[in-house]
């Protein structure tokens, strides 16, 4: 496993291509609290990168300043070779992002939603209706596309956020705990249309705490804890000889025992006493 952005400056070159981000010195705070310590992170192109972390360890905080939407106080962001700050048009016509507490226009259908993103994004009105007729399709809301948004369930706001990150193809998608609060059925969904979209060659970066399914859908993975990258390159090399991605995690992040039974030795029994 490695934390040297040199080592993976050059395993990305090797693999054919420039980086898909790279992040230099990228420091937030607010108040008196560091949410991100001048972390290091260059991610490779056309993979599929997980960035997991325990709760609070600075991954939402890091993708909204990765993708726009949060001006750090210091540090360097590019993606495609483009300054996030200096050149925001170039960077945001080659993005999508999916962000945690997803906040979409609630008053309008789920196909409206998607016309109306489609256009914003300059598409011609037919195209923006073809390929929202598609996504509707494969995300499995087509029946529910002239229903409000308001009324979707969580797995369905998920799908349709996700549909408005796609609808004009972006060469990298970003996705903050796109599984969260989501069904089985949902996720499954989801699951088969970024493997689809990464599998064309697009990249994939997406936070989560759920080791195991980072594992089964990830070949690239860095982690994140207390605000700092204690990890990143392929999944077999930060696993190393752990029996799982799990287990390296709470090596990496330094999970002691916890939940030792000493300190709960009232619980339990029955009733209070």
């Amino acid at each position: 496993m490695t934390n040297d952005p040199g080592h993976i400056d050059r395993q990305a070159a090797a693999s054919g291509g420039p980086a898909a981000v790279r992040i230099q010195g990228l420091w937030k705070k607010f108040g008196e609290q560091t949410a991100v310590h001048g972390i290091d992170l260059t991610l490779p192109a056309g993979r599929f990168i997980g960035l997991v972390g325990p709760n609070g360890a600075g991954k939402t905080t890091t993708l909204s300043m990765v993708t726009g939407l949060l001006r750090p106080d210091a540090g360097l962001v590019e993606i495609g070779g483009h300054d996030v700050w200096r050149d925001p048009v170039a960077v945001k016509s080659r993005i999508g992002v999916l962000p945690e507490g997803l906040r979409l226009f609630e008053r309008l259908s789920g196909r409206e939603l998607l016309g109306y993103t489609g256009r914003l994004r300059g598409l011609p009105g037919d195209e923006v209706d073809k390929r929202a007729s598609q996504l509707l399709e494969v995300l499995d809301l087509s029946g529910s596309q002239h229903k409000l948004v308001v009324d979707y369930s969580t797995g369905m706001r998920k799908k349709i956020g996700l549909a408005a990150a796609l609808l004009h193809n972006p060469e990298i998608l970003f996705l903050d705990e796109p599984f969260e609060g989501v069904d089985p059925v949902s996720a499954q969904t989801i699951r088969g249309v970024l493997e689809r979209y990464t599998a064309s060659g697009a990249t994939v970066i997406f936070s989560s705490h759920v080791m195991e399914l980072v594992e089964s859908l990830c070949d690239w993975v860095a982690v994140m804890a207390a605000g700092r990258i204690r990890a990143q390159g392929p999944l077999a090399e930060v696993r190393g000889a752990a029996p799982s991605l799990q287990d390296a995690f709470l090596e990496l992040v330094g999970a002691g025992d916890r939940g030792a039974a000493h300190h709960l030795d009232w619980l339990g029994g029955g009733g209070a006493r």
